[in-house]
């Protein structure tokens, strides 16, 4: 690895110039092979689109094999095209040439039609050459700037992982000492074009050859001189032209080693000094890229001119809660760079006084009137102030510039009327709709409105969507801020299932979630709960309502034997379900939370009523305690039609565990005996 590779490989960023050396040399490999076949080379062609949508460079790689096939076949072209006869080998090589430019041709179309049919646009802080008005200003700028990359490959050691804004000064005289840095890398290219010439009848220095087309055809792409990019220099693009660099270094070496052979002591020890120092640049450069204050620290000292590093360095210092020192750095870059609209914006942030702030605010929209972070903070610092019909104006404006700028639409929503918050609280569900805290205004809004159905809906979508983000040390409790809103919206319309259903499935979710089958038990005893209760209230209008009753029932009927009471799982509740009404009816009525002790009082009282009249009562125990989840209520048949009487005897049934109420309180414990 070379000093310059670990900007491409340390870097998140440059993992796309990795991904296409890969594809770009698989291609190279796959077009040259001894043998030559037709899906060889439709590979070839295919693994050059894959390179292209990694990086844009990737699309060389077909030139480049193109360049290397006809130098391959040059002899035999030579020999057909001075007798004017085209051979059988002449005529492939021409049918793969076609095949290739044609495909070149599509794969770029295809990479503008990605790009939307555009260039992309850059700034005059990303490449200051490409904007200066004069021609030769430029010309000599963007020759320097290749001959520098040149060098970087020789000799790595300034190194920096930014180069925009001021790191490299304009060329702008024919004096200036750096054309002689230009001067000689065109001279040893045009040395390399003549060798690569010369060789193409004997084919000598193939390496040579090859090396010299990996430095140059990746490179042009990212070289300004035919399409303007937005950097200056970028360390990563040399990944793919290091590779030609390594070759021709070898290559040269074994010239030497083969031609001299008195001076191979020297050669060796050269070898061993160039190997020592790159492994321990290399070494040090892997240090610098372990973190972004280290990175940022290691280029200031190379690059103390870079105003780019400087507004980046106090951003991290401004993240470390530092803002004395991100000032410093801020105005630092402003000094180096006076209109960077960024610095201004940051500086209006961090500094005290609202003259102040403002004052950094309007620097910043006035050198770059599309900034839309400086809109923003300059309508919360008049919102603040209580300058609202500038606040607003403020952030219309940011609404014009980014329409999906969603904190500007927040923002809008507390200063406009009420009869343009229906449509901004739309527009807000549009751009962001898995954000709980949007349904969360919409519910407020149509609560306020007196729309308790359709709040509901937004509320208890907002609770779903905070559920996903399974994040419990938040600072910021939004289950609970959601629930507590979606749970008051059921009690105001009378939803007490909803409402219980409610508070299980937050009570499942912090406790991390349960399995499979301790999530179905719970689903089914709810439901069974819940048709309990149902049916319990169905048993009550008919108690008091005994005109409709035609038979009379007694104690000892709604009785429950002590030697059933097994219920071994939840399932086996529904078996249960018709005797255990009445204990239901009192845990509805009660709502308290006990264990069953007594459940029947008085199983054999005297039947004060005829058989067979139309007006009966029905003398229902009410201090019946509740039943434990894990008992079994036995069948109760009714033995006889006629009344009988019989002496008060009092029997306690107690259950290896406990049955809670099913209260809305309660619900936690609900589900505790499945975990």
């Amino acid at each position: 690895m070379l000093p310059l590779n670990p900007a491409a490989v340390a870097g998140v960023v440059g993992r796309a110039d990795v991904l296409a050396c890969i594809f770009y040399l698989s291609s190279l490999l796959v077009y040259h092979r001894p043998t030559s076949d037709k899906k060889c080379m439709w590979l070839s062609i295919v693994l050059g689109a894959l390179s292209m949508l990694a990086k844009e460079t990737g699309v060389t790689i077909l030139l480049l094999n193109l360049a290397f096939d006809f130098y391959r076949c040059w002899p035999m072209v030579r020999r057909s095209l001075c007798p004017m006869k085209f051979e059988r080998k002449h005529s492939g090589l021409s049918l793969r040439s076609l095949k290739v430019l044609v495909s070149l041709a599509l794969l770029v179309c295809l990479r503008l039609a990605l790009l939307q049919g555009s260039l992309p646009s850059f700034s005059a802080q990303d490449n200051p050459p490409a904007f200066h008005p004069s021609f030769i200003v430029r010309l000599m700028t963007f020759c320097y700037l290749a001959a520098f990359n040149w060098w970087l490959l020789l000799c790595p050691w300034t190194l920096s992982h930014d180069w925009q804004m001021g790191s490299v000064p304009l060329v702008t005289s024919g004096w200036d000492p750096r054309n002689l840095l230009t001067c000689a890398a065109f001279g040893a290219l045009v040395l390399l074009c003549y060798r690569c010439i010369a060789d193409l009848d004997v084919q000598r220095h193939t390496p040579a050859v090859l090396g010299f087309l990996l430095l140059v055809i990746p490179f042009v792409p990212a070289s300004n001189l035919f399409v303007t990019v937005g950097f200056v220099i970028a360390e990563r693009v040399l990944y793919i032209p290091s590779v030609g660099s390594v070759i021709i270094t070898a290559y040269g070496v074994q010239l030497m080693w083969m031609s001299r052979p008195g001076a191979r002591g020297a050669l060796v020890l050269g070898l061993a000094i160039l190997a020592a120092s790159g492994v321990a640049r290399t070494h040090r450069r892997n240090y610098d890229w372990r973190d972004r204050p280290t990175l940022l620290r290691a280029d200031l000292v190379t690059l103390p001119q870079n105003a780019k590093l400087h507004y980046n360095y106090g951003n991290y210092l401004r993240e470390a809660d530092q803002p004395e020192a991100a000032v410093r750095h801020y105005k630092e870059a402003l000094r180096l760079w006076p209109t960077y609209a960024s610095a201004h914006n940051n500086i209006g942030t961090l500094v005290s006084g609202v003259e102040n702030a403002e004052h950094h605010f309007l620097l910043a929209i006035r050198f770059n009137r599309h900034h839309v972070n400086a809109h923003y903070n300059l309508g919360k610092l008049y919102k603040k102030s209580g300058k609202t019909e500038q606040a607003r104006r403020m952030f219309e404006k940011c609404v014009s510039l980014h329409p999906r700028f969603v904190q500007a639409h927040v923002e809008l929503l507390g200063l406009n009327p009420d009869k343009e918050k229906r449509s901004i609280l739309k527009r807000i569900l549009q751009l962001e709709p898995g954000n709980w805290e949007h349904y969360l205004f919409y519910g407020n809004w149509l609560n306020s409105k007196d729309f308790p159905g359709p709040a509901s809906r937004y509320f208890l979508e907002a609770f779903r969507l905070s559920l996903r983000n399974r994040d419990l040390g938040r600072p910021v409790r939004e289950d609970l801020i959601s629930l507590r809103s979606t749970a008051l919206m059921y009690r105001t319309l009378g939803h007490r299932s909803r409402t219980l259903q409610l508070l299980t499935r937050w009570h499942t979710w912090r406790r991390g979630g349960p399995s499979a089958a301790a999530a179905h038990l719970n689903l089914r005893e709810w439901r069974l709960k819940m048709e309990l209760r149902d049916r319990a209230q169905l048993y009550s209008q008919a108690s008091m309502n005994p005109s409709k009753s035609t038979r009379c029932f007694d104690h000892s009927q709604l009785a429950v034997e002590a030697a059933d009471l097994k219920v071994e799982t939840v399932g086996d509740l529904k078996d249960a379900t018709l005797k255990t009404i009445p204990i239901l009816h009192s845990i509805l009525v009660n709502n308290e939370e006990t264990s069953v002790k007594n459940a029947i009082d008085n199983k054999n009282s005297n039947c004060k009523q005829t058989c067979g009249t139309k007006k009966r009562t029905v003398s229902i125990p009410t201090q019946i305690k509740t039943t434990h989840n894990k008992s079994e209520i036995g069948r109760d048949r009714h033995k006889d039609k006629k009344c009988s009487g019989g002496s008060d005897k009092d029997s306690a049934v107690k259950d290896r565990d406990g049955m809670p109420s099913i209260a809305a309180p309660l619900a936690e414990h609900i589900l505790l005996k499945t975990f």
